[in-house]
C-alpha cells in the first residue's frame, strides 16, 4: 500500500486539530451520502447521522493511537468506514443474511479499503476489549490501569497497599480472565488478527 499522504489528508489532521470549518466541509460534502446508503439500508436519517458520526470518531481515534496516514481520498475512505459501521450496526441488530445495496461508486479504492478494513477491525478490537475490561471486577480494574500508566509494579503495590509479589500474581489473573472471555466471544472469531 502506498505510504505517501493523500492530498485529502488534510481532512484528518482537521479532525485531529479540532478546525471546525473543515470539519463542517466534511459534513458538507461527505455526509449526504452516507445518508443514501444507510436509507438504502433499512436505516433512517437518524441512523444515518449516528454512522457519520461514529466514523468519525473512529478515524480521529485511529489517527490519534496508531498515526494513520491517509493515502487515498477521504470521500472514499470515510464511505468505506460509514458502510462497515452500518453493516456492523444491521448486525448487531440480528438481521441475518446482510447484504448492503451499494449506492456509490469510487474510482480505485484499494488503499481506502485496506485502511477502512484496518480501521475497522482495530475499532472492534478496541470495543471487545473495553467491553470486558469493564467485567472485570474493579479491583482488576485499578491494578491494571495503573500498571499500564507507565509506573513500575512495585509502585502498583504499594499504592494499592499490596506486596509486589501479589500485585503481579493479581495482574496475570486478571488478564488471563479477560484474555478468556474475550477469545471465546463470537465476536473476536471474526476479527482478522
Amino acid at each position: 500500500m502506498n505510504q505517501t499522504p493523500h492530498a485529502d489528508h488534510r481532512y484528518i489532521v482537521a479532525l485531529l486539530e479540532n478546525d471546525h470549518c473543515l470539519i463542517e466541509e466534511i459534513y458538507r460534502r461527505f455526509a449526504t451520502r452516507v445518508e443514501r446508503l444507510v436509507c438504502a439500508n433499512n436505516g433512517t436519517s437518524e441512523d444515518a447521522r449516528d454512522v457519520f458520526q461514529e466514523a468519525l470518531l473512529i478515524i480521529t481515534r485511529q489517527a490519534r493511537h496508531q498515526g494513520l496516514v491517509l493515502t487515498c481520498p477521504f470521500e472514499a475512505y470515510l464511505y468505506l468506514v460509514c458502510r462497515g459501521q452500518w453493516l456492523n450496526e444491521l448486525k448487531r441488530r440480528k438481521r441475518m443474511g446482510v447484504t448492503i445495496q451499494e449506492t456509490e461508486r469510487f474510482k480505485d479504492v484499494t488503499d481506502a479499503g485496506v485502511l477502512a478494513d484496518a480501521t475497522l477491525n482495530e475499532d472492534e478490537r478496541n470495543r471487545l476489549f473495553r467491553h470486558f475490561f469493564e467485567k472485570l471486577p474493579h479491583s482488576c480494574q485499578s491494578l491494571l490501569k495503573l500498571s499500564w500508566s507507565g509506573i513500575s509494579m512495585q509502585e502498583v503495590a504499594e499504592q494499592l497497599g499490596v506486596t509486589y509479589a501479589y500485585a503481579r500474581k493479581r495482574k496475570s489473573e486478571c488478564i488471563a480472565q479477560m484474555t478468556a472471555w474475550i477469545q471465546a466471544s463470537p465476536l473476536y472469531k471474526t476479527l482478522k488478527h
